[in-house]
């Protein structure tokens, strides 16, 4: 299933709140990393390349 919330690490002006580490397409991975940014701050780097962020 495709989500539209799939973000790529380095993004921002994204919604603040809490966004968990998945697999290109949101699949899941093996102990993704979960983060929260505020307003203007920046999606950090993922584990992996490829890997994105999907806000939750």
């Amino acid at each position: 299933m495709m989500s539209n919330n799939l973000h790529k690490p380095g993004e921002d002006n994204l919604p603040n709140g809490s966004y968990i580490e998945v697999g290109p397409r949101g699949g899941n991975v093996p102990n993704p990393r979960i983060v929260h940014i505020d307003p203007g701050d920046r999606l950090p780097p993922t584990q992996e390349q490829g890997h994105r962020w999907e806000h939750r």
